[in-house]
């Protein structure tokens, strides 16, 4: 039988109360309190909606088909007129435009998967006028479009579920009234099969086609909460939404006993968009929390543990997309520390457990103090020479390299960390304020943006450990601006301020140039960066007041995750996106407090 130490991979220790640094399922005694004690990774109890990078086109009453990590999105509308044929596929990380409709159209109903969907009815193209409902079914086959079988009654504004192109059931919709129609799909031709019991319209669905879920919808002059069941021959009526509601989606993969169902219409004109979101048990809904963005006709597609929400209206049309994660997933989350000695916004560089603030404004002036974070507590250390705001910071907590900063006589200035001590170095080669940079140590770094008191600068110069040389430009001349980045050779640059705009452009340096990138979510300024150039945190800033914000870039997108405890700009930060540090920074006024990241937050356990 394999010991303790060989299942988890450490001897039982003994800690005096929690200790800061466990491995998951780890046992100590704490002397503190005389008993044993364990962790384990915390999980939601609710799901909750990411952003994601947005669609390439802005549409609404389109449709998908698919999961969280796979998704087709077709179709729909970008007003007032322009039916459109546009496919876009999600990939787990970005959009990608692929091959369109054959016949461009809105109002459709999309079933099946990523690799193998349908594309159900709608409203035919210009230059008929009035528009008229469309019969037209296309088969999707991971990569072409091809016409097949038409529908029996043509109709907009429907729904449909199933597992693939071969298998479907639609149902609801409009012709010149609501039906309640329900046709079933066999893979070549749709047969007409038992009705819903209510006529509606904008409803939404889920399930196969042979286990669906009809929920929402508008119905004879109302808005519907109306659910039902349907088990292959019949619909039955269950129990209602929370919230009765039009122009509403599901989790297409779901099932009639596990969906989510969100956003829509809840009253009255366009304005009264939504962002409610319910799980359905196959008793009964249960509030979730609410998409970031409130909105109607958009495309819905996945399960309850993982769904893709995307375009829509606000009431104005958007490009916006989300990604729900279900329940019981790992949770990352902030969890406030030790607070640094001195309050104040300043620059920062190293990891969770060995960090090191310096410089800055304590809100009466600039500042040269110097802290050092050991994964406890702060301790304070020899200044810097000359003490300044606004200034960059890069590498460790035992070598490490600040650079600029203000008042602007003080803004080409260079220190180098060896541990102990502050030394003046060689001076950037443009004084400037409000700048970013990227590096792992003091003999290799990179500064980019910022201002020397008149235009916003696009300047980027690389450190060699004695001298800077200037090399090639940012895209967009920007301060205020964030950075992450390993090396001088590979760096990320996110946000900013162009006056009067806070920006959330980014871009990626590969040792010669820039190249812009998906941009932030949310546009800021003076926010806090770690990381690297493939996995990176921009937390916090400033927007139209100071901001908790997260955001996480994989490589090709930024996701929003779990916000600051404390909201605020101009935070110092450290470490990784598993294991981060965020300290300093402006609420107003400047605060000391410090927040310890986990890309899995954990409960301890004491043992009866």
């Amino acid at each position: 039988m394999a010991t303790y130490k060989e299942t988890v991979g450490t001897a039982v220790d003994q800690y005096a109360g929690n200790k800061p640094v466990v491995l998951e399922g780890e046992l100590w005694y704490d002397t503190s309190n005389y008993n044993w004690k364990y962790q384990y990774p915390t999980v939601t109890t609710a799901g909750s909606w990411a952003t994601i990078q947005s669609i390439n086109t802005e549409r609404t009453t389109g449709a998908s088909a698919g999961t969280s990590t796979a998704t087709i999105f077709f179709g729909g509308e970008d007003p007032p007129s322009v039916y459109m044929q546009n496919t876009e596929s999600w990939n787990g990380s970005s959009w990608t435009e692929v091959n369109d409709l054959n016949i461009g159209r809105h109002q459709v109903a999309g079933a099946g998967l990523a690799t193998s969907g349908l594309c159900i009815a709608g409203t035919n193209p210009p230059p008929q006028r009035p528009p008229t409902n469309s019969e037209y079914v296309e088969s999707w086959n991971g990569t072409n479009w091809t016409e097949v079988g038409d529908v029996n009654t043509p109709r907009r504004d429907l729904t449909a579920s199933g597992a693939d192109n071969t298998a479907a059931l639609m149902y609801g919709g409009y012709t010149t009234t609501r039906v309640a129609n329900t046709e079933s799909w066999n893979g070549s031709n749709w047969t007409e099969v038992n009705d819903l019991n209510t006529q509606r319209s904008q409803l939404g669905g889920s399930g196969p086609n042979t286990a669906a879920l009809a929920f929402g919808g508008y119905g004879p002059g109302t808005l519907e909460d109306l659910t039902e069941t349907w088990n292959g021959t019949n619909w039955t009526e269950v129990n209602d939404l929370n919230t009765a509601r039009f122009s509403i989606r599901g989790s297409k993969a779901g099932t009639n006993t596990n969906t989510i169902a969100f956003g829509g219409y809840t009253a009255g004109p366009a304005a009264f968009t939504t962002g409610k979101t319910e799980l359905w048990n196959g008793t009964n809904w249960t509030e979730q929390n609410d998409m970031n963005t409130s909105r109607a006709d958009l495309g819905g597609s996945g399960t309850t543990s993982g769904a893709i929400a995307a375009g829509g209206s606000t009431p104005s049309v958007t490009a916006a997309a989300e990604e729900w994660e279900g329940a019981g997933a790992p949770v990352g989350a902030w969890s406030t520390v030790n607070s640094m000695n001195t309050a104040r916004a300043g620059a920062g560089a190293g990891i969770y457990t060995a960090a090191l603030a310096f410089g800055g404004s304590d809100g009466s002036g600039e500042v040269g103090n110097t802290e050092s974070y050991d994964g406890t507590n702060w301790t304070e250390l020899n200044d810097m020479n000359t003490g300044r705001a606004l200034l960059a910071g890069i590498g460790t907590s035992t070598s490490a390299l600040a650079f600029g900063g203000n008042p602007i006589p003080n803004g080409a200035k260079t220190e180098l960390w060896n541990g102990s001590n502050w030394t003046e170095v060689n001076d950037l080669g443009t004084a400037r304020y409000g700048l970013a940079g990227a590096g792992a140590s003091n003999t290799a770094a990179l500064a980019f943006g910022g201002s020397d008191a008149g235009p916003n600068l696009a300047k980027t110069e690389t450190w060699n450990g004695t001298n800077w040389t200037e090399v090639n430009d940012l895209n967009t001349a920007r301060q205020y601006l964030s950075g992450a980045g390993a090396s001088n050779t590979s760096a990320l640059a996110f946000g900013g301020y162009v006056p009067p705009n806070n920006k959330n452009e980014t871009e990626t340096w590969n040792g010669t140039n820039w190249t812009e990138v998906n941009n932030l979510n949310t546009a800021r300024r003076s926010l806090g960066g770690l990381g690297t150039q493939s996995a990176a945190f921009a937390i916090g800033g400033y927007s139209t007041t100071q901001v908790g914000l997260t955001e996480e870039w994989n490589g090709a997108s930024w996701v929003e995750v779990a916000d600051l405890n404390t909201a605020r700009s101009s935070s110092m930060a450290g470490g990784t996106t598993t294991n981060g540090l965020a300290f300093g920074g402006e609420t107003p006024p400047v605060t000391a407090v410090t927040e310890e990241w986990s890309s899995t937050s954990n409960t301890v356990k004491t043992l009866e």
